[in-house]
């Protein structure tokens, strides 16, 4: 059985503590890989490379480190099938959809490419008599980022290339339950130029996390995951002296209004509830349907998830793939129960659904609850997976009431053909991400990505302008130079008597 080690110092390094993580396919139910899991020597070690990588790195040109990006960026590209092909056999998603996952990654890496524009200082000439003041950013050290399984290598790319692009180096804990996608970007990341001990990976579980959130030499540390997991890494980090951007989970609402296309909004829904088979964060769980809407649209939506393919990702007709385990299936499964015995409406039961010659994979059905209320488990709880609640209102303002309402603020969108409602919305609702007939408002990658409440903790959103100040810090330089006028300086020059 193949294992996945760790790599440290710019080559892959054989675990030592005797700890192993299965890493399964889900689609067949198989354990297929097994993932070493790193002690807090081997974390240590993992710092240490990248502190020693530091003093060159850290002092290198931005030329030196943006060539090195520039080359990066064209091996992803040309390597985007193999990385799909990993995250579709670990995570189970399609594998349109996995392609999608690299391409969203890259854009990050894109941005990297162009950290000289965004690491540009201010200069203030002659504040006072022959006095300037200049504002510079400078990197940090040594940084961490410990990633979820979700997204295998989009959410590693939205860290690690924009952290080494401003002069840090980095320290990688990828889910251990999809561990090799993170492990090819580094092979591949080596093989664009980047110096040894400047991206490191160290595969592991709590052991890991807390000896990276704990490590004396880690500056700052960046996470996506639970909000629970979030709060947790966001209070050891910050007691541990280190800087934290934590992004947690969410509930986001599709606001439908009357006069929306519900075509439209229909397609919207099963795309944004369904797709990843309802494992990420900017999934939307529940639609509120305003006034009349609901009956219509949820026989819009029902229509389209009975036409939908569910399949192993390496399959092309498949349109959505299994959940990751079977436990997080079960626990899926538990939240349609639930919302039946609470008095939803299950319009599409997605319980016990399996694909021939798949029988052991990690399938669950899609899932439609009607007439669902704020007081039930699967409106109140960060499901994650695909099942889509209705909640029925009788005008915006209920409406916009019930969003805010929640602890998440990570998304949301309005579906509307009025100008004026949806400008009202982009103002009033309580997220960080807003869309208008958009239903995932991810941003590209040079605006920033993150929510508000419990969806983020820390001052900072990723990538985009709030990465590049995550991974610097500024410093101002105030300077007074003599005047030649008055006497000038003597430069060790001969002088002619």
């Amino acid at each position: 059985m193949k294992t996945i080690s760790h790599w440290i110092g710019g080559k892959p390094v054989e675990g030592v503590s005797g700890n192993y993580g299965p890493v399964y396919n889900p689609a067949t139910g198989a354990q297929e890989k097994q993932v070493a899991f790193a002690s807090v020597g081997e974390v240590d070690a993992a710092v240490a490379a990248a502190k020693e990588a530091f003093r060159s790195w850290g002092t290198s040109s931005l030329a030196k480190r943006t060539s090195v990006l520039f080359r990066y960026r064209e091996l992803i590209d040309a390597h985007r099938e193999e990385i799909a092909a990993l995250i579709t056999a670990e995570h189970g998603k399609v594998h349109s959809d996995a392609l999608g996952e690299v391409a969203r990654g890259l854009e990050i890496v894109e941005l990297a490419c162009g950290v000289p524009e965004k690491l540009k200082g201010e200069l203030s000439t002659q504040v006072s008599t022959r006095v300037d003041v200049a504002a510079i950013r400078q990197s940090l050290g040594v940084v961490a980022g410990i990633t979820p399984f979700n997204f295998p290598a989009m959410v590693p790319m939205w860290m690690f290339p924009l952290a080494v692009a401003c002069g840090n180096t980095f320290v990688l804990k990828p889910s251990e339950k999809v561990p090799s996608a993170a492990f090819r970007l580094a092979e591949l990341a080596a093989e664009a130029g980047l110096p040894d001990g400047v991206l490191n990976i160290v595969n592991g579980d709590k052991v890991a996390v807390d000896a990276i959130l704990e490590h004396p030499d880690v500056a700052a540390v960046s996470f996506v995951g639970s909000t629970p997991i979030a709060r947790y890494i966001h209070t050891t980090g910050t007691a541990n002296g280190k800087r934290v951007q934590a992004l947690g989970g969410a509930k986001n609402h599709m606001l439908v209004l009357p006069d929306a296309d519900l075509d439209l909004a229909a397609d919207s829904a099963i795309n944004a509830a369904y797709g990843s088979a309802g494992e990420r964060c900017m999934a939307i769980s529940v639609v509120v349907a305003v006034g009349d809407t609901a009956d219509p649209l949820i026989g819009k939506i029902k229509e389209r998830a009975d036409k939908l393919r569910i399949g192993p990702g390496d399959d092309p007709a498949s349109e959505m793939g299994p959940l990751i385990t079977k436990a997080h299936r079960d626990k899926v499964a538990s939240y349609v129960e639930g919302a039946a015995a609470q008095g939803a409406d299950v319009v599409i039961d997605g319980i016990g659904y399996t694909v021939e010659g798949y029988e052991d994979g990690h399938w669950i059905g899609v899932s439609l609850l009607d007439h669902v209320t704020p007081e039930m488990d699967a409106y109140r709880d960060e499901i994650f997976g695909p099942v889509l609640s209705v909640v029925r209102v009788e005008t915006y303002d209920e409406a916009i009431a019930l969003m805010n309402a929640s602890p998440w603020g990570n998304g949301t969108a309005i579906f509307t053909r009025d100008g004026g409602a949806a400008r009202r919305f982009q103002l009033e609702a309580e997220a960080g991400m807003v869309g208008v007939n958009v239903p995932i408002p991810v941003p590209v990658g040079y605006h920033s990505f993150g929510g508000w409440k419990d969806s983020l903790f820390g001052d900072h959103h990723i990538y985009g302008n709030d990465g590049v100040h995550f991974y610097t810090r500024g410093k101002v330089v105030t300077t007074r130079w003599p005047d030649p006028a008055d006497g000038g300086i003597n430069l060790g020059f001969p002088r002619n008597h």
